[in-house]
């Protein structure tokens, strides 16, 4: 699994496969590719909506990767 931080956006965590997310909204399922608001703004917490570029947030960005240990 990867994460990237984006620059100023939000956390994209690379799934490698197909996944899911319950919540208070039920649930939402994708391919390959969460992304998690970082800005606190999201009007799909805890997924990024876009929010972010519209209010000028701001914030370093960077990658981990992680392995089974």
């Amino acid at each position: 699994m990867k994460i990237t931080v984006v620059a100023n956006g939000p956390l994209l965590i690379d799934t490698k496969g197909e996944w899911s997310w319950t919540g208070e909204a039920g649930k939402t399922t994708g391919k390959d590719r969460i992304a998690l608001c970082r800005c606190g703004a999201s009007g799909n917490k805890p997924l990024c909506d876009g929010t972010h570029r519209k209010i000028g947030f701001t914030a370093e960005g960077g990658e981990c990767e992680l392995t089974p240990g």
